[in-house]
């Protein structure tokens, strides 16, 4: 399904004030359904997931933000996840989600992680998708492989912004063509809306810092593991990544997911909800019991 541009009626743009920060959210359905939050990851912005919430807004609420510091979201002192969470929580709050889910991607999914160990059991269901957990296993192993090249570029202080600066679509085409198995599904507009969310020198700086900032998730993550967590949980892969599923699957459910449930979306690499919209939708309708 492709959309038209995300001013049409489908979906409502508006900036939302939290804590005197402010927040752009997007979204479309009616404000009394179940709650779908979208967190997205790197190097992308909320029209990550536009194509999954026009498939599931007619049964759900659902919204999606640009993360602190990304787009004309404002930024945060802090871009390790767990304040990242916090700030979530403050905005699902003033927004008045109910009956919530959510869903992260990439950093997002980190996000997600840390939301679900901040706020115990709190969630009706949460998705991580397409990522390792900092301190999370096989978190070292992730570390260890060298087509994982970036995360120690990006932790190289200032010099990532000199490079990348003025050239977010090239850097960032890198990795759409080369960790994804349809960099095609991933469109010329995608490509352009991405590349502009970070065209702020603070922005492309936050990128970098999620990075950067992994030590202290790690340190985070490993405190909050004798924590367990009774929410659902669906982790996803594509089946054309790195890593077996069942890897991670041990890794949280030892770190104290008890509820966690993995699914391998075929014909797809690290960018699920542009390469395969369609499968990720209808996963998320399983995990919350909801058929067409």
């Amino acid at each position: 399904m492709n959309l038209t541009h995300p001013s049409s009626s489908v979906f409502t743009n508006h900036q939302v004030l939290v804590d005197g920060l402010s927040i752009h959210v997007v979204e479309a359905g009616k404000p009394d359904r179940p709650a779908i939050l979208f967190l997205h990851g790197f190097p992308e912005n909320w029209s990550a997931f536009e194509q999954v919430m026009a498939l599931l807004y007619r049964d759900f609420r659902v919204v999606a933000i640009d993360l602190p510091g990304v787009g004309t979201t404002a930024s945060i002192s802090s871009t390790s996840k767990v304040p990242i969470a916090r700030l979530v929580k403050r905005l699902v709050d003033n927004l008045r989600l109910n009956h919530l889910t959510l869903v992260g991607h990439d950093v997002g999914g980190m996000v997600t992680y840390a939301y679900l160990h901040t706020f115990p059991n709190t969630l009706e269901n949460a998705v991580i998708m397409n990522t390792a957990v900092p301190g999370i296993d096989p978190w070292e192993e992730v570390k260890r492989n060298p087509n994982i090249w970036h995360f120690a570029f990006h932790n190289v202080p200032e010099l990532p912004e000199m490079l990348v600066g003025g050239k977010e679509r090239v850097y960032f085409e890198f990795f759409f063509n080369a960790i994804s198995a349809h960099p095609e599904k991933i469109n010329k507009r995608a490509r352009s809306m991405y590349a502009d969310a970070y065209a702020k020198p603070e922005s492309l700086k936050t990128a970098f810092n999620w990075y950067r900032s992994f030590t202290q998730d790690e340190k985070d993550n490993l405190e909050s593991r004798s924590m367990t967590i009774d929410t659902p949980v669906l982790y996803i892969r594509g089946d054309k990544e790195y890593g077996d599923i069942k890897t991670y699957l041990k890794g949280f459910r030892e770190a104290g997911l008890a509820n966690i449930e993995g699914k391998v979306i075929e014909d797809c690499g690290h960018f699920s909800p542009d390469e395969q919209p369609e499968k990720l939708a209808e996963a998320i309708r399983e995990l919350l019991k909801v058929k067409v």
